[in-house]
């Protein structure tokens, strides 16, 4: 007899070190580290780290929202006039949930074939730039852009180990690198086993 023991899939993702950034001698606003740590058939990558702010945050929900009429979102954390970036509290709320609204979607099989919820998850394109990719209007895939951006940074499987050894990332701001992608295959494949949706309203 043999048994073929099934791994159960699992999806961990952290929303984690909210740091300022200086979008010029006027404005500065804070962006999130989202670590992706998963064994899903749906992902690209197993791993993965990139950096978004709350606005990509917003874009992504509302694509979400158009392309999946039917489904519920959860809400993000709402986006108050009294946001303080200089009050730990303020930002780590806003941490917490913007964690919670990624798990939620996360455990959604139909939200997990979207593939600007991969692109926004494992490549630091920004919006525009993953619209046109998803839209079939770059020269290189969705796989591509993943695959391409993992290989830019090369930090993910040792990364408990550059934690303890103090980080010294070089984390460039520039969100879009959309140049020197290679030949374009398939789009990233889908071959989601996500378990139903929780009902969350």
């Amino acid at each position: 007899l043999v048994f073929i023991m099934h791994l159960q899939e699992f999806v961990t993702v952290l929303v984690r070190d909210p740091r300022m950034q200086k979008e010029d001698s006027w404005h500065s606003y804070i962006d999130y580290e989202i670590f992706i740590h998963t064994n899903s058939m749906c992902f690209t990558r197993k791993t993965s780290c990139v950096r978004r702010r709350f606005r990509e945050f917003v874009w992504l929900r509302q694509r979400l929202q158009s392309n999946a009429v039917l489904i519920q979102l959860p809400e993000l954390p709402s986006k108050t006039p009294f946001f303080n970036m200089n009050n730990p509290h303020h930002v780590d709320h806003r941490r917490q949930g913007l964690q919670e609204f990624l798990e939620k979607i996360l455990q959604d099989a139909l939200l997990l074939s979207d593939s600007r919820l991969h692109l926004f998850l494992q490549t630091q394109l920004s919006p525009e730039d993953m619209e046109a990719c998803v839209s079939g209007q770059t020269k290189y895939s969705v796989a591509d852009a993943i695959h391409n951006f993992a290989s830019l940074n090369r930090r993910f499987p040792v990364e408990d180990e550059e934690r303890k050894k103090g980080k010294n990332d070089a984390d460039s701001d520039s969100e879009s690198s959309s140049s020197g992608l290679g030949p374009s295959d398939d789009s990233v494949s889908c071959g989601c086993k996500a378990s139903p949706a929780s009902e969350e309203s």
